[in-house]
Parts: structure tokens; sequence; C-alpha cells
């Protein structure tokens, strides 16, 4: 399918067809669907799912990412799997965090697969024409790309909605019967942590408790389990729904790559009126890009760039902790946990400095080393993993 898929596009692409790929981003429950078989239809194009929970047959799918082998990985833990890879890659050990466990086994495993470094890999994708620092060229010129986005007090009322839509369909039936056909056996042998595969999504983890729930409880205990993972079910395709709009603004909007194409927002907040607000607009963009010419909607207006590494290796002494990205340790300077190791650190010193009749201690007395400019002095930055790849 994907090479038919792949040829179809060719053929799109030397009949000069404008544009030639139609991306339709947006969160769980806006619609994306419903859009892209539209447009499709009026453009006689092909519709590609890129769902990332779209599994293969276990065994890998050719493209250096079996499922099966990284989970192997996986079970040896974050610890384990970061000395490995500084051990063979230790550039991309640098921009990982140790407790980032599934990262860490991706980088590994194209190593295993490709015989290369994974660091080494975006270094080249990265070293290619038309690239920029966020990855490679893009495969085709002038794609358009819609956002499908929504005011929260309405998208969560239609996930909820969409919630009570999928029990009335027979969720928690088909839960029941993968449960007994594939699970139930798979949680007598080593038990199910709902990391790998298909258990990644929404709907299992939350009625775990529900699916095996044994004959010694009661029927009320039944319905209260039912119900927990009913409601656990809804706040957790809430969560997920704001996960995937961050994932957007801040790859698309926050910090685009310098070959990032435009982005047109399309709010689908009120769907009442979707031919008119929504398919209408977007049938019109692509009309004008057709024809060459400036669409009378204006696309998204990038936001700031933001400022500092997203790689960037931080180390808390104070805390014991290691921070990944320039943001993130700017955060847990300003954190009520580190500000406390803080007080506890200044007052053993200045007890230290009264018994020993000294005013100051320096910063090595301490046990700093390598300090990060404008940091605390007992926090540091790796100065060898300051640099991504």
């Amino acid at each position: 399918m994907m090479a038919a898929a792949s040829l179809a596009l060719q053929n799109t692409l030397k009949k000069g067809v404008v544009p030639p790929l139609v991306v339709i981003l947006g969160a769980t429950g806006t619609g994306k669907s419903k859009l892209a078989i539209e447009i499709g239809r009026r453009m006689q194009g092909e519709i590609i799912s890129a769902d990332s929970m779209q599994q293969d047959d276990g065994q890998g799918n050719g493209a250096g990412d079996s499922p099966r082998r990284r989970a192997e990985l996986e079970k040896l833990g974050g610890p384990e799997l970061h000395r490995r890879l500084a051990e063979v890659d230790p550039d991309m050990a640098s921009m990982l965090h140790p407790h980032n466990t599934r990262k860490i086994a991706r980088s590994l495993q194209v190593l295993q697969e490709m015989g290369i470094p994974h660091s080494r890999l975006l270094q080249e994708q990265r070293e290619q024409e038309g690239a920029d620092g966020l990855g490679g060229p893009l495969r085709f010129d002038g794609p358009c790309i819609f956002w499908l986005h929504a005011e929260l007090p309405a998208l969560d009322a239609r996930l909820e909605e969409r919630v009570e839509d999928m029990l009335s369909a027979g969720l928690l039936e088909e839960l029941k019967d993968f449960h007994e056909r594939y699970n139930e056996q798979k949680l007598q042998d080593s038990g199910q942590d709902y990391q790998h595969g298909i258990f990644q999504s929404i709907g299992f983890k939350e009625f775990h408790e529900y699916l095996t729930a044994g004959t010694d409880r009661s029927e009320e205990e039944r319905q209260k389990l039912m119900s927990k993972g009913i409601e656990a079910l809804k706040q957790a395709t809430k969560r997920y729904a704001r996960k995937q709009n961050k994932w957007v603004r801040n790859r698309f909007l926050k910090r685009p790559g310098s070959s990032a194409p435009p982005v047109y927002g399309l709010d689908v907040t009120d769907v009442s009126h979707w031919d008119e607000t929504v398919l209408a607009p977007a049938l019109q963009i692509l009309d004008s890009l057709r024809k060459g010419q400036r669409p009378a909607a204006e696309p998204l207006a990038p936001g700031a760039e933001e400022r500092g590494s997203k790689r960037r290796r931080h180390a808390c002494e104070l805390c014991e902790r290691v921070i990944i990205g320039d943001l993130e340790w700017t955060a847990h300077l300003k954190s009520k946990s580190h500000l406390h190791q803080v007080r506890k650190k200044k007052k053993k010193l200045e007890s230290a400095s009264g018994s020993q009749g000294s005013s100051c201690v320096s910063p090595r007395q301490a046990g700093v080393a390598n300090i990060h400019p404008g940091s605390d002095p007992a926090c540091r930055t790796d100065s060898a993993a300051g640099t991504a790849v």
C-alpha cells in the first residue's frame, strides 16, 4: 500500500498538480478524517493515514523500526540503556535524559539495524540541501498544511460526547473480547505494562481494574470500576488532545525551521456550519495555490523563536537531577524543590564557615564544577554535551 501511495504521489507531481501534498493536523475529535475525505474527493487525491498507533506484525516493517526489538531493549531500563548508548553514540546520549527509556532504546535500535550512530544519521540529514536545524529537506515542494483547532470548552464537550458514542457503539464489549482472547494470558505470564504496541492506545489502561476484576467482586463493585474507567477515559482523551495541540504549536509555530511551509488555521469550534466555516475556506486556499495566487486567508504567524537549546544537558548536583533543555533548566532553577535545596546548602555552608572562623567558602570547596553562567553555583552544564548534534 505504501509503495502504491508513493507511486501515486510521484505521478501527481509529474502532472504538475499544486499543491502536491495536503497535510491536515489537529487534535483528536477536530474532524481531520472528515475534512481529508471531502478534500480527497474533490481533488481526486489519495489519503494516507499517519497514525502513530498504526501496528505491523511485530517483526519489523523493513524501515528499521521493530516494536518487538525495541520492547526487548526497553526492558533493560533507562540507566543501563543510557550507559550503553554513551559508549557507542556519546553525542546522542548527551541529548537524551537517562530516564527517557523509549528514545534511548530507539537510538540503540537505529545503530543495530542500520549500522550507523543515530546522531550521525541526523547530522547527515541536516547537511542535505534544503535542510535546517530541525531535520532534512522536505520531500515535496509547496505542501499545504491545515491545522484544525477549537476552543477548549467546545472541544472538551465534543470529546466527552465522543467517548459516550464509543461506549454506545460497543467499546466495552470490544475491550472485554480482546482482553479474553489475548491480554488475559499475557497478564498471567508477565504482566501488562501498557507501554508497547496497541496497549499504548487510550482505553486499555483506563479500564484495567474493570477488565481484571475477578468473579469474587460484586456487581456494585464492578459498576463502580466501570464508571471509574469511563471517567478516566474522558480525562485521558482531553489530556491527549492538549498534548497534540501543544506539539503542533511547538513544531510548526513556535520554532519552525527555515524550510517549514505555512500553516493555515481552520476554526472548528462550531461544527454546525462546517461547510461554511471549514470546508469552504480550505477549498478556497487550495484553489488559490493551484492557480499560483496568494490565498485570501493569511497563514498563522510563527511565534518568536525560542531561545536556548532543547538538547543541552544540565546537571543539578543539589537535587541530584539531570535536566535536558535550556527552558526546562530555567524552570527547574525557579522550582520550589530546587530553591529549598539552595537554602539548605546555604545554611550548611554558613555553619561550616562559622565553625572554621572563615567568612567564605569557594565553589570548588563546596563540590562545584563547570559553573553554568547565571545559574546556582551548585549546578552545572556538561560542556561536552552542551552542543546539539
